[in-house]
């Protein structure tokens, strides 16, 4: 869904959704059994731009049904003109570097957005994350160019990281090859750009002092059970969907100290919260949080000093890339990201990570927020007939639940 707004940077044309997604011929049940039952990361097969992408036949799983030269998604462009793009991360697990071969791009947007525009030649999202980019046509009428998205592999894991898109100016022949060359750039970590650099263009402040601060640390470990879980302060999410937390809260339940793993952090009447999250671990997460923007106050490696950057306007966004850390150097290893945000939405919002198996795998904690607000709220009959229903299918059938819930 694409919502239209008043534009702050001018261009000629809207090309829309341009959809960067990792592909898996493994079935999704198989990969988080793999991740669970022997810490197994599943590479992806393919790397996909609006959906297209080949792929030699050669390398897919027994029994898979393979179409070689599927073909390219392809893209017209006329010199001269401005064309507003709208990047989107919808894969699972992939880090991804967006390019244009030849082109430089200026970024007007995160994750709905609006900043101040800057120019970059690369564009890094996570899963979910979305960057709305405009690109000059600066070539002659007969040009043709690589769109390009490449898998992270220092932060993912794929068997075939480059996705491949044609762009074709006004008077080129769209069944040629392009024959441009790849931009280059250096990989300097797994985050986004320097949250000095996206600075949005309407001015918001965030508290001096945080009404309460939250510290989260994110470990991957065995649980009781021998499975490898990932979990945030010690503790791996599983949903119970027999017990919705906001129907609990609607009806004045806000304690459960005997069911730990639903994970719930009430915040209670706080008008203001920070989340300090950090980790050891050598994996890249994109943070999101249900509910709301916040601002990344900080990021970076060790040990925050209390730091804010930009305090007058941070970056805001609702997912932001938390770097890998480094379980070699347990003294300053560890990667960091301080996300504020005002406490005014009630109700019970996830916190977790995009990679689909690690929020599968129980990375997810639940903010409970001005829960005295949630029991004046009336709760649309639908969920509540739809819990119902749910109680009764599972009050009669084993339900096959392989993780987290979420």
């Amino acid at each position: 869904m694409i919502i239209y707004g008043p534009a702050h940077a001018d261009y000629d044309y809207d090309l829309g959704p341009v959809i960067l997604s990792d592909y898996f011929h493994t079935p999704y049940y198989q990969i988080v059994q793999n991740i669970t039952g022997q810490s197994t990361v599943t590479p992806s097969d393919n790397n996909l731009i609006n959906g297209k992408m080949n792929f030699d036949c050669s390398l897919a799983l027994n029994g898979t049904t393979c179409v070689p030269n599927a073909g390219l998604s392809k893209f017209r462009f006329t010199s001269g003109k401005t064309y507003r793009l709208r990047l989107i991360n919808t894969g699972a697990e992939a880090l991804q570097k967006f390019t244009i071969d030849n082109h430089t791009m200026t970024v007007i947007a995160n994750d709905f957005t609006p900043i101040h525009p800057y120019d970059t030649n690369v564009v890094t999202l996570g899963v979910g994350q979305r960057s709305d980019i405009l690109v000059k046509a600066i070539g002659n009428p007969s040009d043709a160019f690589w769109m390009r998205t490449e898998i992270s592999t220092n932060c993912s894991h794929t068997n075939q990281p480059t996705a491949l898109a044609a762009i074709y100016y006004e008077d080129a022949d769209t069944f040629s090859t392009p024959k441009s060359t790849a931009t280059s750039y250096e990989i300097k970590n797994c985050t986004n750009d320097a949250i000095t650099l996206t600075e949005p263009l309407f001015r918001q402040s965030p508290p001096e002092t945080p009404a309460f601060t939250q510290d989260i640390e994110i470990s991957f470990q065995p649980n009781a059970t021998g499975a490898m879980v990932w979990m945030m302060n010690n503790q791996s999410f599983r949903a119970n969907y027999d017990h919705p937390l906001l129907l609990l809260a609607n009806l004045g339940n806000t304690s459960y100290p005997d069911d730990p793993q639903w994970n719930v952090y009430n915040f209670n009447e706080s008008k203001s919260i920070r989340l300090v999250v950090h980790t050891i671990d050598p994996l890249s997460h994109p943070m999101h949080l249900h509910g709301h923007n916040f601002w990344v106050v900080a990021q970076g490696t060790g040990t925050w000093d209390g730091t804010v950057t930009r305090p007058e306007n941070p970056q805001r966004r609702d997912t932001q890339l938390l770097d890998v850390g480094n379980p070699y150097d347990p003294a300053s290893g560890e990667s960091y990201i301080v996300l504020d945000f005002i406490a005014d939405n009630p109700g019970v919002w996830p916190f977790h990570c995009h990679v689909a198996w690690h929020v599968s795998d129980g990375l997810y904690i639940n903010i409970m927020e001005r829960p005295q607000d949630i029991t004046e709220r009336q709760i649309p009959s639908i969920m509540a007939q739809t819990c119902r229903d749910w109680a009764d299918y599972s009050g009669h059938n084993v339900v096959d639940q392989i993780d987290s819930g979420e």
